[in-house]
Protein backbone atom coordinates (compact mmCIF):
# COMPACT_ATOMS: atom_id res chain seq x y z
CA UNK A 1 0.00 0.00 0.00
CA UNK A 2 1.33 3.43 -0.94
CA UNK A 3 1.81 6.58 1.61
CA UNK A 4 -0.29 8.55 0.57
CA UNK A 5 -3.05 6.01 1.39
CA UNK A 6 -2.34 5.53 5.16
CA UNK A 7 -3.93 8.26 7.25
CA UNK A 8 -4.90 6.37 10.15
CA UNK A 9 -3.81 4.19 12.74
CA UNK A 10 -5.39 1.16 11.47
CA UNK A 11 -4.69 1.46 7.72
CA UNK A 12 -1.17 1.25 9.11
CA UNK A 13 -1.60 -1.46 10.68
CA UNK A 14 -3.12 -2.98 8.53
CA UNK A 15 0.15 -2.24 6.11
CA UNK A 16 2.06 -4.41 7.59
CA UNK A 17 4.58 -1.39 8.56
CA UNK A 18 7.15 -2.48 11.57
CA UNK A 19 8.68 0.21 13.35
CA UNK A 20 12.47 0.32 13.57
CA UNK A 21 14.62 2.49 15.92
CA UNK A 22 16.70 5.22 14.06
CA UNK A 23 19.85 3.33 14.70
CA UNK A 24 18.46 0.40 12.99
CA UNK A 25 16.78 1.98 10.14
CA UNK A 26 20.60 3.42 9.41
CA UNK A 27 21.91 0.21 10.10
CA UNK A 28 19.54 -1.73 7.70
CA UNK A 29 20.12 1.06 4.87
CA UNK A 30 23.92 0.93 5.18
CA UNK A 31 24.42 -2.62 4.98
CA UNK A 32 22.04 -2.70 1.97
CA UNK A 33 24.37 -0.25 0.38
CA UNK A 34 27.72 -2.19 1.49
CA UNK A 35 26.49 -5.25 -0.38
CA UNK A 36 25.34 -3.00 -3.13
CA UNK A 37 28.64 -1.47 -3.10
CA UNK A 38 27.36 1.68 -3.39
CA UNK A 39 28.51 4.58 -1.68
CA UNK A 40 27.09 5.39 1.54
CA UNK A 41 28.86 8.81 1.85
CA UNK A 42 29.02 10.16 -2.64
CA UNK A 43 30.74 13.69 -2.76
CA UNK A 44 32.86 13.36 -0.02
CA UNK A 45 36.48 12.91 -1.16
CA UNK A 46 39.89 11.89 0.26
CA UNK A 47 38.25 9.39 3.39
CA UNK A 48 37.68 6.30 1.47
CA UNK A 49 40.25 4.11 2.86
CA UNK A 50 40.12 6.26 6.66
CA UNK A 51 37.09 7.87 7.98
CA UNK A 52 34.65 6.24 5.71
CA UNK A 53 35.24 2.82 7.57
CA UNK A 54 35.28 3.98 10.44
CA UNK A 55 32.15 5.81 10.50
CA UNK A 56 30.26 3.16 8.60
CA UNK A 57 31.51 0.67 11.19
CA UNK A 58 30.05 3.34 14.07
CA UNK A 59 27.02 3.39 12.31
CA UNK A 60 26.68 -0.56 11.98
CA UNK A 61 27.62 -0.84 16.01
CA UNK A 62 24.95 1.54 16.62
CA UNK A 63 26.63 3.94 17.97
CA UNK A 64 26.72 8.05 18.93
CA UNK A 65 29.27 9.29 17.11
CA UNK A 66 31.74 12.16 17.57
CA UNK A 67 33.78 13.53 14.69
CA UNK A 68 37.57 14.79 15.96
CA UNK A 69 39.12 17.09 13.51
CA UNK A 70 40.25 20.41 12.55
CA UNK A 71 38.10 23.04 10.62
CA UNK A 72 36.86 23.02 7.35
CA UNK A 73 37.66 18.97 7.32
CA UNK A 74 33.96 17.94 6.34
CA UNK A 75 32.35 16.92 9.48
CA UNK A 76 29.21 18.48 9.22
CA UNK A 77 28.85 17.14 5.58
CA UNK A 78 29.39 13.94 6.72
CA UNK A 79 26.59 14.05 9.51
CA UNK A 80 24.64 15.44 6.66
CA UNK A 81 25.51 12.90 4.43
CA UNK A 82 23.68 10.66 7.27
CA UNK A 83 20.32 11.37 6.09
CA UNK A 84 20.98 9.65 2.78
CA UNK A 85 20.70 6.13 5.07
CA UNK A 86 17.46 7.09 6.69
CA UNK A 87 14.28 5.59 4.98
CA UNK A 88 12.50 8.11 3.16
CA UNK A 89 9.04 8.04 4.95
CA UNK A 90 8.07 7.43 8.26
CA UNK A 91 5.23 7.94 10.12
CA UNK A 92 3.82 9.98 13.19
CA UNK A 93 0.90 11.06 15.43
CA UNK A 94 -0.54 13.85 13.35
CA UNK A 95 0.19 16.80 15.76
CA UNK A 96 2.64 15.40 17.48
CA UNK A 97 5.83 17.57 18.41
CA UNK A 98 8.37 15.00 19.11
CA UNK A 99 7.46 13.00 15.95
CA UNK A 100 5.81 9.99 17.97
CA UNK A 101 5.77 7.01 16.43
CA UNK A 102 2.19 5.37 15.89
CA UNK A 103 2.69 1.98 16.78
CA UNK A 104 5.12 3.10 20.17
CA UNK A 105 3.92 6.34 21.18
CA UNK A 106 5.94 7.89 24.10
CA UNK A 107 4.31 11.24 24.85
CA UNK A 108 1.79 11.47 27.16
CA UNK A 109 -0.42 13.70 23.77
CA UNK A 110 0.09 10.82 21.69
CA UNK A 111 -0.73 8.39 23.96
CA UNK A 112 -3.90 10.34 25.37
CA UNK A 113 -4.97 10.75 21.36
CA UNK A 114 -4.37 7.03 20.57
CA UNK A 115 -6.46 5.68 23.69
CA UNK A 116 -9.49 8.08 22.50
CA UNK A 117 -9.43 7.72 19.00
CA UNK A 118 -7.82 4.31 18.34
CA UNK A 119 -7.40 3.00 14.89
CA UNK A 120 -9.20 5.94 13.86
CA UNK A 121 -5.78 7.79 15.00
CA UNK A 122 -4.90 10.48 12.41
CA UNK A 123 -1.00 10.01 11.30
CA UNK A 124 1.46 12.35 8.85
CA UNK A 125 4.78 11.29 6.96
CA UNK A 126 7.61 12.84 7.83
CA UNK A 127 10.47 12.83 5.14
CA UNK A 128 14.16 11.82 5.37
CA UNK A 129 14.87 14.97 4.62
CA UNK A 130 13.29 17.27 8.23
CA UNK A 131 14.89 14.14 10.29
CA UNK A 132 17.77 16.03 10.64
CA UNK A 133 18.35 18.66 13.20
CA UNK A 134 21.55 20.84 14.12
CA UNK A 135 22.81 22.77 16.75
CA UNK A 136 26.16 25.37 17.30
CA UNK A 137 27.29 25.01 20.57
CA UNK A 138 27.75 28.71 22.16
CA UNK A 139 28.43 29.48 25.43
CA UNK A 140 24.59 30.90 25.20
CA UNK A 141 22.56 27.95 24.88
CA UNK A 142 20.93 26.83 28.16
CA UNK A 143 19.20 23.40 29.35
CA UNK A 144 16.00 24.82 28.15
CA UNK A 145 16.73 25.50 24.40
CA UNK A 146 17.90 21.67 24.40
CA UNK A 147 15.75 19.63 26.44
CA UNK A 148 12.40 21.90 27.31
CA UNK A 149 11.27 24.14 29.73
CA UNK A 150 8.00 24.96 31.60
CA UNK A 151 5.85 27.15 29.55
CA UNK A 152 3.15 29.67 31.69
CA UNK A 153 1.47 30.62 28.48
CA UNK A 154 0.59 27.37 27.65
CA UNK A 155 -0.40 26.42 31.13
CA UNK A 156 -3.04 29.23 31.16
CA UNK A 157 -4.23 28.71 28.25
CA UNK A 158 -4.96 24.40 28.88
CA UNK A 159 -5.82 25.89 32.30
CA UNK A 160 -3.10 23.81 33.88
CA UNK A 161 -1.23 23.96 37.14
CA UNK A 162 2.59 23.91 37.03
CA UNK A 163 2.27 20.12 38.14
CA UNK A 164 0.87 18.88 35.49
CA UNK A 165 3.30 17.68 32.67
CA UNK A 166 1.29 19.15 29.92
CA UNK A 167 2.69 22.60 30.18
CA UNK A 168 5.92 21.61 29.11
CA UNK A 169 7.42 23.09 26.27
CA UNK A 170 9.99 20.61 24.72
CA UNK A 171 13.05 22.01 23.45
CA UNK A 172 15.18 20.75 20.54
CA UNK A 173 16.35 18.08 21.49
CA UNK A 174 13.01 15.86 22.11
CA UNK A 175 11.52 17.62 18.97
CA UNK A 176 14.35 15.70 17.23
CA UNK A 177 12.46 12.41 18.05
CA UNK A 178 13.63 10.32 15.68
CA UNK A 179 16.48 11.92 14.02
CA UNK A 180 19.97 12.22 13.60
CA UNK A 181 20.63 15.32 16.11
CA UNK A 182 24.12 17.33 15.46
CA UNK A 183 25.73 19.40 18.00
CA UNK A 184 28.72 21.32 16.43
CA UNK A 185 31.82 22.32 18.38
CA UNK A 186 30.63 20.05 21.43
CA UNK A 187 33.14 21.73 23.74
CA UNK A 188 32.34 25.24 23.13
CA UNK A 189 28.78 23.56 25.14
CA UNK A 190 28.96 24.07 28.60
CA UNK A 191 30.03 22.09 31.52
CA UNK A 192 26.83 22.03 33.12
CA UNK A 193 24.59 21.71 29.84
CA UNK A 194 26.71 18.69 28.60
CA UNK A 195 25.93 16.89 32.48
CA UNK A 196 22.21 17.30 31.08
CA UNK A 197 22.86 15.30 28.22
CA UNK A 198 24.35 12.20 30.00
CA UNK A 199 20.84 10.69 30.73
CA UNK A 200 19.65 11.23 27.40
CA UNK A 201 22.27 9.20 25.94
CA UNK A 202 22.29 6.27 27.96
CA UNK A 203 18.88 5.88 29.47
CA UNK A 204 16.14 8.19 27.55
CA UNK A 205 15.43 10.09 31.08
CA UNK A 206 14.59 13.75 30.55
CA UNK A 207 14.48 15.85 33.11
CA UNK A 208 12.55 19.59 33.19
CA UNK A 209 11.74 21.60 35.88
CA UNK A 210 11.52 19.26 38.46
CA UNK A 211 9.63 16.78 36.38
CA UNK A 212 11.10 13.11 36.14
CA UNK A 213 9.97 11.82 32.58
CA UNK A 214 10.46 8.68 30.91
CA UNK A 215 10.53 9.14 27.56
CA UNK A 216 12.78 6.48 25.47
CA UNK A 217 14.01 9.36 22.87
CA UNK A 218 14.95 7.66 19.42
CA UNK A 219 18.09 9.44 18.60
CA UNK A 220 21.21 9.07 16.59
CA UNK A 221 23.43 11.76 17.83
CA UNK A 222 26.80 13.32 15.84
CA UNK A 223 29.02 15.53 17.70
CA UNK A 224 31.86 17.47 16.29
CA UNK A 225 34.87 19.00 18.04
CA UNK A 226 38.19 20.65 17.15
CA UNK A 227 41.27 19.79 19.29
CA UNK A 228 42.31 22.72 19.54
CA UNK A 229 39.19 23.77 21.67
CA UNK A 230 40.18 21.20 24.26
CA UNK A 231 43.16 23.47 25.23
CA UNK A 232 41.66 26.94 24.55
CA UNK A 233 37.88 27.16 24.78
CA UNK A 234 36.38 24.32 26.32
CA UNK A 235 36.15 20.38 27.04
CA UNK A 236 34.17 17.56 26.62
CA UNK A 237 33.67 16.36 30.05
CA UNK A 238 34.63 12.79 30.98
CA UNK A 239 31.00 10.98 31.84
CA UNK A 240 30.04 12.45 28.25
CA UNK A 241 32.69 10.93 26.33
CA UNK A 242 32.54 7.78 27.68
CA UNK A 243 28.69 7.51 26.71
CA UNK A 244 29.42 8.33 22.67
CA UNK A 245 30.42 4.99 21.11
CA UNK A 246 33.10 6.12 18.34
CA UNK A 247 35.31 8.96 18.11
CA UNK A 248 36.81 9.21 14.73
CA UNK A 249 39.41 11.74 13.50
CA UNK A 250 39.15 13.17 9.96
CA UNK A 251 41.99 14.54 8.48
CA UNK A 252 42.49 17.16 5.28
CA UNK A 253 43.28 16.06 1.80
CA UNK A 254 46.51 13.79 1.66
CA UNK A 255 46.95 15.01 -2.31
CA UNK A 256 47.14 18.16 -4.40
CA UNK A 257 44.58 15.58 -6.46
CA UNK A 258 41.60 15.38 -3.93
CA UNK A 259 42.26 18.57 -3.00
CA UNK A 260 41.53 20.03 -6.67
CA UNK A 261 38.20 17.26 -6.83
CA UNK A 262 36.70 18.92 -3.55
CA UNK A 263 37.66 22.53 -4.90
CA UNK A 264 36.28 21.93 -8.56
CA UNK A 265 32.60 20.41 -6.43
CA UNK A 266 32.92 23.03 -4.00
CA UNK A 267 33.30 26.41 -6.13
CA UNK A 268 30.23 28.47 -6.55
CA UNK A 269 30.40 29.19 -10.38
CA UNK A 270 28.16 30.07 -12.93
CA UNK A 271 28.48 28.77 -16.39
CA UNK A 272 29.67 32.45 -17.86
CA UNK A 273 32.24 32.52 -15.57
CA UNK A 274 32.99 29.19 -16.69
CA UNK A 275 33.27 29.63 -19.97
CA UNK A 276 34.69 33.25 -19.57
CA UNK A 277 37.77 31.91 -18.02
CA UNK A 278 40.25 28.55 -19.29
CA UNK A 279 42.52 28.02 -16.13
CA UNK A 280 45.09 25.92 -16.70
CA UNK A 281 45.45 22.34 -14.95
CA UNK A 282 48.96 23.48 -13.10
CA UNK A 283 47.28 26.65 -11.66
CA UNK A 284 44.93 24.20 -10.43
CA UNK A 285 47.45 22.82 -8.69
CA UNK A 286 49.43 25.66 -7.81
CA UNK A 287 46.05 26.85 -5.96
CA UNK A 288 45.55 23.57 -4.34
CA UNK A 289 49.60 23.68 -3.43
CA UNK A 290 49.24 26.96 -1.56
CA UNK A 291 46.60 25.32 1.50
CA UNK A 292 49.43 22.54 1.28
CA UNK A 293 52.31 25.00 2.38
CA UNK A 294 50.10 26.72 4.78
CA UNK A 295 49.62 23.78 6.62
CA UNK A 296 53.70 23.36 7.00
CA UNK A 297 54.02 27.34 7.62
CA UNK A 298 55.88 28.77 10.25
CA UNK A 299 53.81 31.92 10.02
CA UNK A 300 50.73 29.90 10.65
CA UNK A 301 49.32 28.25 13.44
CA UNK A 302 49.00 24.71 12.73
CA UNK A 303 47.04 23.43 15.48
CA UNK A 304 44.49 25.94 13.76
CA UNK A 305 44.52 23.91 10.97
CA UNK A 306 44.14 25.49 7.03
CA UNK A 307 40.51 25.24 6.18
CA UNK A 308 39.65 23.15 2.70
CA UNK A 309 37.20 26.50 2.13
CA UNK A 310 40.54 28.22 1.63
CA UNK A 311 40.91 27.10 -1.50
CA UNK A 312 37.46 26.96 -2.57
CA UNK A 313 36.80 30.31 -1.84
CA UNK A 314 40.60 31.05 -3.47
CA UNK A 315 39.80 28.82 -6.64
CA UNK A 316 36.12 31.15 -7.00
CA UNK A 317 38.38 34.29 -6.48
CA UNK A 318 40.90 33.39 -8.70
CA UNK A 319 38.72 33.51 -11.66
CA UNK A 320 37.03 36.54 -10.49
CA UNK A 321 40.01 38.40 -10.89
CA UNK A 322 40.93 36.95 -14.31
CA UNK A 323 36.83 37.56 -15.00
CA UNK A 324 37.07 41.09 -14.04
CA UNK A 325 39.77 42.03 -16.31
CA UNK A 326 38.08 40.44 -19.42
CA UNK A 327 35.36 42.36 -18.68
CA UNK A 328 37.40 45.84 -18.26
CA UNK A 329 38.45 44.77 -21.84
CA UNK A 330 35.84 43.95 -23.59
CA UNK A 331 36.70 40.61 -24.29
CA UNK A 332 34.83 37.31 -23.93
CA UNK A 333 37.27 35.26 -23.02
CA UNK A 334 40.43 35.09 -21.72
CA UNK A 335 43.03 32.63 -19.66
CA UNK A 336 44.35 32.66 -16.45
CA UNK A 337 47.33 34.21 -15.67
CA UNK A 338 49.79 33.82 -13.00
CA UNK A 339 49.92 37.17 -11.97
CA UNK A 340 46.20 37.08 -11.20
CA UNK A 341 47.16 34.74 -7.68
CA UNK A 342 47.41 38.10 -6.31
CA UNK A 343 43.59 38.59 -6.33
CA UNK A 344 43.34 35.45 -3.95
CA UNK A 345 45.13 37.20 -0.80
CA UNK A 346 41.50 38.31 0.55
CA UNK A 347 40.44 34.60 0.24
CA UNK A 348 43.56 33.80 2.39
CA UNK A 349 43.92 36.35 5.00
CA UNK A 350 40.73 35.96 6.77
CA UNK A 351 41.42 31.96 6.57
CA UNK A 352 44.69 31.25 8.42
CA UNK A 353 45.80 32.06 12.36
CA UNK A 354 49.08 33.46 12.15
CA UNK A 355 51.50 32.69 15.11
CA UNK A 356 53.78 35.87 16.52
CA UNK A 357 56.05 35.54 13.42
CA UNK A 358 53.80 35.91 10.82
CA UNK A 359 51.68 38.34 12.41
CA UNK A 360 54.96 40.78 12.59
CA UNK A 361 55.07 40.08 8.82
CA UNK A 362 51.75 40.75 7.92
CA UNK A 363 48.66 38.83 6.23
CA UNK A 364 49.16 40.06 3.69
CA UNK A 365 53.43 39.01 3.63
CA UNK A 366 52.31 36.21 4.52
CA UNK A 367 49.29 35.35 1.82
CA UNK A 368 52.68 35.99 -1.11
CA UNK A 369 54.75 34.17 0.86
CA UNK A 370 52.17 30.90 0.27
CA UNK A 371 51.93 31.67 -3.48
CA UNK A 372 55.79 32.15 -4.02
CA UNK A 373 56.38 28.92 -1.70
CA UNK A 374 53.89 26.83 -3.88
CA UNK A 375 55.76 27.80 -7.24
CA UNK A 376 58.94 26.92 -5.48
CA UNK A 377 57.39 23.79 -4.53
CA UNK A 378 56.02 22.69 -8.03
CA UNK A 379 58.83 24.63 -10.33
CA UNK A 380 61.27 21.03 -10.33
CA UNK A 381 59.12 19.09 -11.47
CA UNK A 382 58.24 20.81 -14.66
CA UNK A 383 61.84 22.29 -15.50
CA UNK A 384 65.24 21.61 -14.52
CA UNK A 385 66.16 22.35 -10.91
CA UNK A 386 67.67 25.96 -10.03
CA UNK A 387 70.96 25.14 -8.00
CA UNK A 388 71.49 27.69 -5.07
CA UNK A 389 75.09 27.68 -6.20
CA UNK A 390 76.70 27.83 -9.65
CA UNK A 391 80.35 27.16 -10.73
CA UNK A 392 81.37 30.31 -12.78
CA UNK A 393 81.03 30.44 -16.39
CA UNK A 394 79.10 26.99 -16.65
CA UNK A 395 76.44 27.43 -18.40
CA UNK A 396 72.97 26.52 -17.31
CA UNK A 397 69.30 25.98 -18.90
CA UNK A 398 68.73 29.53 -17.51
CA UNK A 399 72.02 31.35 -18.22
CA UNK A 400 70.39 32.79 -21.56
CA UNK A 401 67.11 33.75 -20.05
CA UNK A 402 69.05 35.39 -17.24
CA UNK A 403 71.64 37.35 -19.83
CA UNK A 404 68.09 38.75 -21.72
CA UNK A 405 67.33 40.58 -18.66
CA UNK A 406 70.90 42.09 -18.08
CA UNK A 407 70.98 42.95 -21.61
CA UNK A 408 67.57 44.16 -21.76
CA UNK A 409 67.13 45.94 -18.44
CA UNK A 410 63.60 44.14 -17.32
CA UNK A 411 60.00 44.51 -18.46
CA UNK A 412 56.44 44.86 -16.90
CA UNK A 413 53.54 43.08 -16.90
CA UNK A 414 50.57 45.22 -15.88
CA UNK A 415 47.40 43.66 -14.12
CA UNK A 416 44.60 45.10 -17.06
CA UNK A 417 46.71 44.39 -20.65
CA UNK A 418 45.08 42.85 -22.80
CA UNK A 419 45.48 39.08 -23.62
CA UNK A 420 47.33 40.84 -26.92
CA UNK A 421 49.95 42.92 -24.98
CA UNK A 422 50.37 39.71 -22.44
CA UNK A 423 51.62 37.46 -25.11
CA UNK A 424 53.28 39.93 -27.12
CA UNK A 425 55.59 40.95 -24.05
CA UNK A 426 56.23 37.48 -23.02
CA UNK A 427 56.90 36.22 -26.54
CA UNK A 428 59.53 38.88 -26.89
CA UNK A 429 61.64 37.10 -24.40
CA UNK A 430 62.96 34.50 -26.86
CA UNK A 431 65.01 32.39 -23.89
CA UNK A 432 61.38 31.81 -22.80
CA UNK A 433 60.06 30.02 -25.74
CA UNK A 434 62.92 27.60 -26.04
CA UNK A 435 62.57 26.24 -22.52
CA UNK A 436 59.17 25.86 -22.95
CA UNK A 437 59.63 23.79 -26.32
CA UNK A 438 62.38 21.96 -24.56
CA UNK A 439 61.08 20.80 -21.55
CA UNK A 440 57.19 21.13 -21.83
CA UNK A 441 56.78 20.10 -25.55
CA UNK A 442 53.51 18.72 -24.55
CA UNK A 443 51.83 22.01 -23.31
CA UNK A 444 48.50 23.17 -24.76
CA UNK A 445 48.84 25.76 -27.11
CA UNK A 446 46.02 28.07 -24.59
CA UNK A 447 48.35 27.04 -21.35
CA UNK A 448 52.22 28.35 -22.61
CA UNK A 449 51.83 31.71 -21.89
CA UNK A 450 50.70 30.71 -18.16
CA UNK A 451 53.49 28.46 -18.70
CA UNK A 452 56.40 30.93 -19.44
CA UNK A 453 55.02 33.34 -16.48
CA UNK A 454 55.47 30.83 -14.33
CA UNK A 455 58.82 30.10 -15.44
CA UNK A 456 59.33 33.96 -14.41
CA UNK A 457 58.11 34.08 -11.06
CA UNK A 458 59.78 30.50 -10.02
CA UNK A 459 63.25 32.50 -11.06
CA UNK A 460 62.10 34.92 -8.61
CA UNK A 461 61.62 32.59 -5.78
CA UNK A 462 65.16 31.15 -6.90
CA UNK A 463 66.80 33.96 -6.66
CA UNK A 464 67.79 34.38 -9.91
CA UNK A 465 65.34 37.85 -10.97
CA UNK A 466 63.79 39.93 -8.63
CA UNK A 467 60.17 40.80 -8.96
CA UNK A 468 58.87 44.16 -7.51
CA UNK A 469 55.47 45.35 -7.42
CA UNK A 470 54.48 48.73 -9.21
CA UNK A 471 51.33 50.60 -9.31
CA UNK A 472 49.38 48.86 -11.59
CA UNK A 473 51.34 45.23 -12.06
CA UNK A 474 54.81 44.08 -11.51
CA UNK A 475 58.13 44.87 -12.86
CA UNK A 476 60.63 41.88 -13.34
CA UNK A 477 64.78 42.49 -13.92
CA UNK A 478 67.92 41.02 -13.11
CA UNK A 479 68.93 40.97 -9.51
CA UNK A 480 72.30 42.72 -10.34
CA UNK A 481 70.37 45.42 -12.27
CA UNK A 482 67.96 45.42 -9.54
CA UNK A 483 70.46 45.92 -6.87
CA UNK A 484 71.89 48.75 -8.18
CA UNK A 485 68.33 50.97 -9.44
CA UNK A 486 68.06 50.60 -5.61
CA UNK A 487 71.25 51.94 -4.62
Amino acid sequence: MKIENINTLGELKASGYKSNSIKEELRTNLRAKIKSGEPAFEGVHGFENTVIPELERAILSRHNINLLGLRGQAKTRLARKMVDLLDEYIPFVTGSEINDDPLNPISRYAKDLIAINGDATAISWLHRKDRFFEKLATPDVTVADLIGDIDPIKAANLKLSYADDRVIHFGMIPRANRCIFVINELPDLQARIQVALFNILQEGDIQIRGFKLRMPLDLQFVFTANPEDYTNRGNIVTPLKDRIGSQILTHYPETVKIARTITEQEAKLDVVQSDMVHVPSLAKDLLEQISFEARESEYIDNKSGVSARMSITAYENLLSTAERRALRAGVDKTTLRLSDFMGIIPSITGKVELVYEGEQEGAAYVAQNLIGSAIHTYFPGYFPKIEKLEKPDEKTAYTDLIEWFFAESGFELLDDATDEEYERILGSIVPLEILVKKYQPQVEKEDKFFMKEFILWAMVEYKKLSKDRITDGYQFKDMYGSYISRL
